[in-house]
């Protein structure tokens, strides 16, 4: 069974069976409340939702697969502070390795906040369906309901497309390099036609 990056998980636990309407209305807020907590707070906040997610059973598998683009994103910010920091020290008095390879504060907090923003998605998409999600948006906004729901379920949806992509790259012994981009265009044509597929079902159900 694939276990793809924000993929529904049944079970009975209290977060499971939270209003999904109280838990969408949470999620901006959280999101923003991130943007605003300094390193310290981010750090204990991410520690925190650790625990939180193994309370409410996620492995840690589940948990260092949905914390896989915030990796991809700190690897990014973490490349791009080696860069600023090389500027920096040839503009001044040579380079210093140890500072050098020291992350730039500013970018550091940037990937804390990511860490901790999709944490917090994951649990949300973890514990709640698409159709609960559908429901929720529903009574909020009747009009935008079905296009906000199909938008927000398709970001698991994109997830799980590349899983089972990289899983059949993996099984023909494909390795990691250049080669593997192309897997980008399939993950993208595929998205499409699902996308294409859905709006045929909803147009059929309009009818």
């Amino acid at each position: 069974m694939v276990n793809a990056v924000f993929k529904y998980k049944t079970n009975k636990t209290a977060l499971h069976k939270a209003p999904a309407i109280l838990k969408l209305l949470l999620l901006l807020p959280l999101s923003v409340l991130c943007m605003l907590l300094p390193s310290l707070y981010l750090s204990f906040g991410i520690i925190a939702l650790v625990i939180i997610a193994f309370i409410f059973r996620f492995t840690l598998l589940e948990q260092v697969t949905d914390l896989k683009p915030a990796f991809f994103y700190a690897v990014l910010m973490y490349s791009l502070s080696v860069f600023s920091n090389l500027f920096e020290l040839l503009g001044g008095h040579g380079i210093l390795t140890l500072k050098l390879l020291t992350p730039n504060t500013e970018y550091l907090r940037l990937s804390l906040r990511l860490f901790m923003i999709v944490q917090i998605s994951a649990l949300f998409f973890r514990t709640t369906s698409s159709l609960e999600i559908r429901d929720s948006l529903n009574k909020i906004m009747p009009k935008l309901s079905e296009s906000i729901s199909l938008f927000i379920c398709f970001i698991p949806q994109i997830f799980l497309i590349w899983s089972n992509i990289n899983l059949s790259w993996k099984a023909r012994c494909g390795k990691q390099g250049l080669k593997k981009t192309k897997l980008l265009f399939v993950l993208i044509s595929l998205c499409f036609e699902k996308a294409a597929l859905k709006a045929k079902v909803i147009q059929g159900r309009k009818i």
